[in-house]
């Protein structure tokens, strides 16, 4: 019988490679996308479209809601989203309030309901400097506490966790994947803006992987 997962997927670069990790390791894949309000909402169509075409079981659940609590973060709040590099410390105002936990906790509640004893979390080192819900000692205990919240032990697995971005596309570039249906800019215009620190660490893992990113830039 086919191993069941959840995989998180924002509809981004990064989470579409675990995705499709996770379809190549044989697993049976049940993709959970979150529309908490992010003003990036695109990901959430590039998830929708990418999971119809690999006809992968998908849910998209709003949990905007929340924003009443999770006040504070660029990503959310009418704050300019800020330019620069992901180790800049300006970058700290995309920090959404415990976001991660959040979506993990929903995730693994989702795992339980339909029998998976996995949920693929795409966490990686390039996210450590200024997200501390991308660390790898927050997955590990995130990780312990989900393996005893249930009857059914549930196992955080984040295959990138101690690899950066350009290592996750050199994997992804590996399986054959095609990138024009991912979305990483913060902002939620048209086209990626090529300035703020997702825009920016996109663009350097497609250039040390000496391939074109196939989106369009302002």
């Amino acid at each position: 019988m086919t191993e069941k997962v959840v995989v998180i997927y924002s509809g981004g670069m990064d989470s579409f490679t675990v995705l499709n990790r996770a379809r190549k390791d044989g697993k049976e894949v049940f993709a959970l996308s979150f529309d908490y309000g992010q003003r990036h909402v695109k990901e959430l169509e590039c998830a929708s479209t990418v999971c119809t075409e690999l006809g992968v079981n998908h849910k998209v659940i709003d949990i905007s809601a929340i924003n009443q609590l999770l006040a504070g973060s660029s990503l959310t709040d009418d704050i300019d989203i800020p330019e620069g590099h992901y180790e800049a410390e300006n970058m700290k105002s995309t920090i959404v309030p415990n976001r991660n936990m959040i979506l993990l906790s929903l995730a693994v509640a989702y795992a339980v309901s339909v029998g998976a004893e996995q949920v693929y979390y795409g966490a990686h080192s390039g996210d450590h400097a200024i997200y501390p819900d991308c660390r790898p000692e927050f997955v590990e205990k995130m990780n312990d506490v989900c393996k005893i919240a249930n009857y059914e032990s549930v196992e955080i697995f984040s295959p990138y966790l101690t690899v950066n971005k350009t290592a996750i596309l050199a994997d992804g570039i590996s399986m054959g994947l095609d990138y024009s249906n991912t979305w990483t800019c913060y902002n939620g215009r048209d086209k990626a803006c090529g300035k703020c620190g997702s825009c920016q660490e996109r663009l350097e893992a497609f250039e040390e992987n000496n391939v074109t990113d196939p989106i369009t830039y302002e």
